[in-house]
């Protein structure tokens, strides 16, 4: 399959190769890849040339070359309108009657230079397929947002994750105006399917994008600065949101490169230390505690908590004895032989350090520490 992209150093674009890149050997795709694909990029840096020799043979052509942000308007349709129809004419001289999927705009549907020229593209494509044959598959996308999107130019979600990643303030105009998203990774699924022959359903003439996310400029700006929060405060944002989770790996995108990583507070003594790593309202807490050899910690029981210990390094015991029983229960715990031991509520409990190095278990627990509401009693498994 030979697939000529135009616009294929664009935001779209870029995530459409890397995509095509990697699922052609996935043999645990969702995508049915079945032919080898050879991609013809075609950019600004490539000559008239070069597209002449695309056409002659292209079997797919997904047509993302635009214009949105010129220095004088009539770009706008020298590049949305002009160079398609320089595309067209170049097929209808081949011979070519490929299928063109094309990136449009749901500002096709407004009277501005931007909506009107890609308009103008619209229909001369529609018009364009009747002639010559070619099969036409116009997508009027939403506001895309994802990795790889330039900041500071024609997306505010690129513009408002790169300035408040970067401590930089954001403009909001008009806090409840709604904007309607698409997420990156949902459009090249969509356009990998079109090019498979399984485009989504048609909507009045044009082929549906699923899902489309209306957001108010209000609620964008607090979940990202939410995100910005979640370094220090730990909180990790609610992953079961669909539009949450994407934002959140789109922000993550924009994170300065020396600014990665980020501090923990451990909480240390003699006995080793105890740190917090992650918490979330919905999934509780996870933390890493560390035991200095010979070293016994716990001693309490929950009435709701409960609890999950993993020891990932060095070897001990976890002993567990039920409130009013005389019984002791013993685990013994390695990170030799990696187990999960449930804490039940209504046990009181330790975890012991048996051997010569530092323990390090990873614990979960059902919520996040409340110190207002800490659900711990003191009381020894060994009485």
């Amino acid at each position: 399959m030979k697939l000529l992209i135009t616009g294929s150093s664009g935001f779209v674009g870029r995530n459409l190769i890397e995509a095509l890149k990697t699922i052609r050997d996935d043999k645990c795709s969702i995508y049915d890849l079945t032919k080898d694909i050879n991609i013809h990029k075609y950019d600004l840096d490539s000559s008239l040339d070069d597209l002449k020799k695309y056409t002659k043979n292209c079997d797919v052509i997904v047509h993302l070359a635009g214009v949105n942000r010129p220095k004088d308007v009539n770009e706008f349709y020298d590049g949305n309108y002009g160079f398609t129809e320089t595309l067209c004419q170049l097929l209808k001289e081949n011979n070519n009657q490929c299928p063109i999927i094309v990136s449009s705009s749901i500002q096709a549907e407004r009277d501005n230079d931007y909506g009107k020229s890609k308009k103008q593209g619209e229909d001369y494509l529609l018009q364009f397929g009747k002639d010559n044959g070619n099969p036409v598959f116009i997508y009027r996308f939403a506001n895309l947002f994802g990795k790889w999107c330039r900041p500071n130019y024609n997306s505010v979600v690129a513009t408002w994750c790169y300035n408040i990643a970067h401590d930089m303030d954001i403009q909001i105009n008009n806090p409840n105006a709604v904007i309607p998203l698409c997420y990156i990774d949902d459009v090249i699924e969509e356009i990998i399917h079109c090019i498979m022959g399984h485009p989504s359903m048609k909507a009045d003439g044009y082929y549906m994008m699923e899902p489309i996310y209306n957001v108010s400029l209000k609620k964008l700006s607090e979940l990202l600065y939410s995100f910005k929060d979640s370094r220090k405060n730990l909180n990790i944002p609610d992953q079961s949101d669909d539009f949450t989770r994407k934002l959140y790996a789109t922000y993550l995108s924009y994170l300065p490169e020396d600014s990665f990583s980020y501090p923990l507070k451990m909480n240390a003594d003699e006995r080793g230390s105890f740190t917090e790593f992650i918490r979330t309202e919905e999934h509780g807490q996870v933390s890493i505690n560390i035991s200095k050899p010979g070293i016994t910690k716990g001693q309490h029981w929950h009435h709701t908590k409960n609890e999950k210990f993993l020891v990932v390094s060095g070897e001990g015991l976890i002993q567990f004895r039920r409130i009013g029983d005389d019984k002791i229960i013993e685990y013994k715990v390695s990170g030799d032989k990696l187990e999960v031991i449930d804490i039940p509520t209504g046990y009181t409990h330790n975890i012991i350090n048996t051997g010569e190095t530092d323990m390090v278990t990873v614990m979960w627990a059902n919520e996040p520490f409340n110190p207002d509401k800490p659900d711990t009693y003191f009381e020894k498994v060994e009485k």
